[in-house]
């Protein structure tokens, strides 16, 4: 097992390297910083100046070297928009996306494995048909729709919700969470939904395709002629062997939620890492993108080792096989 975890952790280092090289190299090509900063009627000299104070000047490759450095240690340099460091903007504005991101992470899993069960086992009732027919509406809408659907339906008719914004937060250290205020709470409804609800739909079918694959298995077969109960067919054996494909979409997805926050949080300026990030690439910030991406990429290579460790607990299968190999 340490084996495994040191050679994934390896190979996750230099997917971390070769991320930042093609951010590095994609972002500079986005536009001049120097430009934004200074205006269009700045002299040639003036922008010269702010170039080399920059480290503009350098080559290409003295400037990714430089970056890499610092971002071994957590420093990813100073956003060229705001002049501030890049990992206190960071640390600023990750509360915001990870709360957004848990909660529709847990939306989509406390509804969509239930359901997906549930149109399953029964598959031939009106409310399994309404669930598949709705899950179809939530794949095929794009996110920013539904958000706008959202938004027009209980926040402008109705009034229930506000349409933008956290709503106010408690700070507890350098960590600022909505949770603990009823604003902040009512806040946090409307984009959550819009960020589950495309993994809520993919997670319901998945988990019924995958439930269905499984009732059609002989040790299934053998489970109902031993005389154990639906109860213990379903929830004991079917179940728990279709949790190992969806482990893998589900951690795949959770990384996807947190990167592709950006549409959800551009629509209800919710103030996360995501608006961010597109407020960066308006301004050529680069310094700011590149640690963003990087930042994402870290995310899906823990998320990935974390799956890989999980499927030992769920599937008993895989122990064996790398105990025979072993051997």
């Amino acid at each position: 097992m340490f084996a495994f975890i040191l050679r994934r952790v390896l190979q996750s280092a230099i997917v971390l390297a070769v991320v930042a090289l093609i951010a590095f190299a994609l972002f500079n090509f986005t536009g001049d910083p120097v430009t934004f900063m200074v205006g269009q009627d700045a002299t040639a000299e003036e922008k010269a100046k702010l170039r080399a104070d920059l480290g503009l000047d350098q080559s290409f490759y003295v400037q990714f070297a430089h970056f890499l450095g610092n971002a071994v240690t957590g420093d990813f340099g100073r956003s060229l928009r705001q002049s501030r460091k890049v990992s206190d903007l960071f640390k600023e504005r990750l509360p915001a996306t990870l709360e957004l991101s848990f909660v529709a992470a847990a939306l989509a899993l406390v509804i969509g494995i239930p359901a997906g069960v549930y149109t399953a086992l029964k598959r031939n009732t009106l409310t399994a048909h309404f669930l598949l027919a709705a899950s179809l509406i939530g794949v095929s809408l794009p996110t920013f729709l539904i958000g706008i659907l959202l938004i027009l339906f209980f926040a402008v008719y109705l009034g229930w919700l506000p349409s933008f914004g956290r709503g106010d937060t408690v700070a507890l250290g350098w960590w600022t969470t909505g949770f603990l205020t009823a604003s902040g709470l009512k806040a946090l409804i409307l984009p959550a939904i819009t960020l589950s609800l495309f993994q809520m739909t993919l997670i319901m079918r998945l988990v019924r395709a995958e439930m269905l694959e499984v009732l059609r298995t002989d040790y299934i077969k053998f489970a109902r002629a031993r005389g154990l109960t639906d109860r213990a067919i379903h929830f004991g054996h079917a179940l728990k062997n279709t949790l190992v494909p969806v482990i893998t979409i589900t951690g795949l997805q959770l990384g996807a939620i947190i990167a592709f926050a950006i549409i959800t949080e551009t629509v209800f300026q919710w103030p996360g890492m995501g608006l961010l990030f597109i407020q960066a690439v308006n301004f050529a910030d680069v310094p700011v993108m590149a640690a963003y991406l990087c930042f994402i990429a870290l995310i899906f290579v823990l998320i990935n080792l974390i799956v890989d460790l999980m499927y030992y607990a769920v599937d008993p299968r895989l122990r064996v096989e790398r105990l025979a190999t072993a051997q």
